[in-house]
Parts: C-alpha cells; structure tokens; sequence
C-alpha cells in the first residue's frame, strides 16, 4: 500500500525535539540527502542514459501536474518537478501503534502538522527497534513500506523512483494524491486529509485518463483507473463495516480487558472469512493481498481506515453536484473551517447531501 509521509515538521525540526533529537536529525539528513539528489525532469528527460519505462512515466507526471493546475487549481509551485533516483527501492517505513483494546491510534507531535498517528524512518534497523519497544509496552503494531511523501508545500518535492515502479496509472494517481495535501490539509486530521487525498487523487485519475488527448472512455488505462476507484470504494465499505463491529465491543464496559480481546478476535476471524468468500471476488483490479497478508490487529486496521474512510460518501457528494470535483473541492475548503470534524461535511450513509453553503 502506498501512504503519504509528510516530513514538513522533520525538514523544519529545530523545535521538533519533543520528537527526538537522535530520530530528527536521522530523518532530517534522510530527507536533505533526498532534496540534495534531485535533477529537473526535462534534464532526466532529455538525458538518452534515461531508460524508456522512466521517461515515460515521468511524461505523464508532467502531463499530471499540469492537469492538476489547469484542470483542479491547484497550486503546487515548483512541487514534482524534479525527480530523485533513490539509493534503495523503498523510501522509508512507517511505524504506527494503538491500544489493542481500543481503535486509538499512538501519536505523536510534530511542528506544523500536528500530532500524527505514525512516523517514519529512513533505516530499517532503527524501525524495527521502535517498533520492538513499542509491543514491548503493550501496544498493536504496523510497520510498512512507502513510497512517496508530501512536505505541504515547504520544499520542492521531487519524484522519487521509487513511485514509477508502479505503472501509469499509479503514478498519475500518486502525484494527485500528494498535490491535493498542498490544497487541503486540516492539521491534527490525518483520517480526513488521507481519505480526502484518495478520493480526490482516484477520482482526479478517472478523469484524466478518460478525458485526456490521446486517451479516452474507452482505452486500458482509463478503464484501470474506473476499476481502481470501484474496487477502492469496496475496500473502504469493508474496513468502516469491520470498525463498526469494533466500536461497541472496544466501549462497552461491562466486557473485561481479556473479554474485549477476546471478541475482537472473533470479529476480526468472521471479517477474514468474508473478505475472502465476499468481497475479494468483486474486486475489478486492486487485490489488497498486502492487507490479507498482514496480520490483523487494530495498528494495521486503523492504517488502511487512515486512507479509505468514507470513500463511498466522498463519491456520493460528488455526484450529488453533478460529478463536478471542482465544485466538492472548493466546497470542502471552504467548509473545514467551520466543522470540529471534517468528516462531518459529508453525506450520512444513505442520506441525500445536503446543499452546498453560499459563498462567504
């Protein structure tokens, strides 16, 4: 699974010590190694070292880009117009954690962003280490690979390698993706700011593939990016239905510590049994065998929840406003400001949206 790592706070690290001073410096001299690397992509374009899969892939980051500003408004500034040729094939892991008898994330502070419910490291050993103290004291956990990140705007984010080895597709979608956190990004809402950013970078792909000169309704890769928003939106069905059979037994308080582990783990067996007899026959192209080949606890339940909650309801506004993304986004901007909880300016499950609000 791809997941967006947002360094800003690690780049800007001189207040972050609450962090770390030892993890700040690591991941900060990661990140300048990262920003020392990069080489302008009409320089990699024009390089006739550069293979013929890379100069493909990275047109279509300059064509993506260049949709994101003229079709979605989009202010990117001179983010993803670089590319990085990493030293390895993953960028960094990410370590998150949570309570085993409760769907709350561990988080912790960073500058600008807030706190978040997951960090990275650029060394697996000091991961793996983290991740070791961290059941040590007790806690469910998830470390995982990513490949791409977002500094909101503070640097020039390059294109890493290790995005295009993923195909076309993904990679368009991966560049909407982490541009939409440059357009809305809510501090201290990691939940809202992923699903928003996969709603929009899925839907944003749609649109480009099926739209685009050279493209059209009917060719592979607009027809991919159509399969890949269904199967998206029936992965994120799953994982809200499966929380939903976790919240009343999480607070119940008549059930002992030892009950609640106990029901969880009948919960989770019974969501096992369906994904693989109900859900995984309906998917049209994404498998999400990472998810079923990764132990289920609630670390790496709350990490896909993280990215696709909601998503159906993100889709039910939009063709509520007539499948007009611009209108949803403008609407979404404006409307985070007045809200405690982003999630609030969607649909109820099954209910009509509500109108838009006037301008102002």
């Amino acid at each position: 699974m791809r997941a967006t790592l947002l360094v800003a706070a690690l780049a800007l690290a001189g207040s972050a010590w609450a962090c770390s001073p030892v993890y700040v410096l690591k991941a900060g001299w990661a990140e300048a190694k990262i920003l020392r690397a990069r080489r302008p992509i009409p320089e990699v374009l024009a390089d006739p070292a550069t293979d013929a899969d890379t100069r493909g892939k990275l047109a279509f980051v300059v064509e993506a880009r260049r949709y994101a500003m003229e079709k979605l408004g989009f202010e990117p500034g001179e983010a993803y117009t670089m590319f990085t040729q990493l030293e390895r094939d993953t960028l960094a892991m990410v370590l998150s954690a949570a309570e085993k008898d409760r769907l709350v994330p561990k988080t912790w502070w960073f500058p600008i962003v807030g706190r978040m419910p997951y960090k990275g490291y650029f060394d697996d050993d000091d991961a793996r280490k983290a991740q070791a103290d961290l059941e040590a004291d007790g806690f469910d956990t998830y470390l995982r690979p990513t490949s791409a990140f977002s500094t909101l705007g503070w640097f020039n984010d390059p294109v890493l390698s290790s995005v295009l080895r993923t195909d076309d597709v993904e990679v368009v979608e991966t560049v909407l993706h982490e541009l939409s956190h440059n357009f809305l990004f809510v501090p201290g809402q990691v939940g809202f700011n992923e699903s928003f950013a996969t709603f929009v970078g899925r839907v944003a792909a749609v649109d480009f593939f099926c739209n685009r000169r050279g493209g059209g309704p009917d060719t592979v890769k607009c027809l991919r990016a159509q399969a890949r928003w269904r199967d998206y939106q029936r992965f994120s069905a799953f994982v809200d239905g499966m929380m939903g059979e976790l919240e009343p037994i999480y607070e119940s308080a008549e059930l002992t510590r030892d009950q609640k582990l106990s029901r969880r783990e009948e919960v989770f067996r019974g969501a096992l049994a369906h994904f693989d007899e109900d859900v995984s026959p309906t998917f049209e192209s994404v498998s999400f065998g990472g998810f079923r080949d990764t132990p289920l606890n609630n670390a790496t339940l709350l990490a896909r929840i993280r990215y696709y909650h909601r998503l159906p309801d993100f889709q039910a506004l939009l063709d509520a406003r007539g499948g007009n993304l611009n209108a949803v986004l403008a609407e979404l901007k404006r409307g985070v400001a007045g809200v405690a909880d982003p999630f609030e300016l969607l649909p109820p499950d099954g209910q009509p949206p509500a109108r838009p609000p006037g301008p102002g």
